[in-house]
């Protein structure tokens, strides 16, 4: 279940995110949190499956444009398609005219969109 990120989340949120490369440093991760907390082009959402938290996607949109800069799944999880589904789900939440990705995402993203 996609769930929209809450300030009582943020030590789950930084411990997601530390799993992307460009987020490992602390002070980097605290950083970013307070971009989504305090920019309201900048949307974060945690995946939760059963009672624990294991997804992270985070996305900017301006002027109709949505850009997935973080995204990510605790590595116990992965392959069982939660990044896909988080993008599918954002995609439903956000009213935007496209979705791109940034530098770090594009990879995954241009997966998550083949047919």
């Amino acid at each position: 279940m996609l769930l929209r990120y809450k300030k009582s989340g943020e030590k789950i949120a930084m411990g997601l995110l530390s799993f992307m490369p460009e987020e490992k440093e602390f002070k980097k991760l605290q950083d970013t949190i307070h971009t989504y907390e305090t920019d309201p082009n900048w949307h974060l959402f945690l995946w939760k499956k059963e009672e624990d938290f294991v997804g992270l996607i985070g996305v900017e949109s301006v002027d109709g444009i949505c850009t997935i800069h973080h995204i990510t799944v605790n590595p116990s999880h992965r392959g069982e398609g939660i990044g896909k589904t988080m993008v599918d789900k954002v995609k439903t939440i956000l009213s935007c005219e496209s979705f791109t990705a940034s530098a770090q995402t594009k990879s995954f993203f241009e997966k998550c969109t083949e047919a």
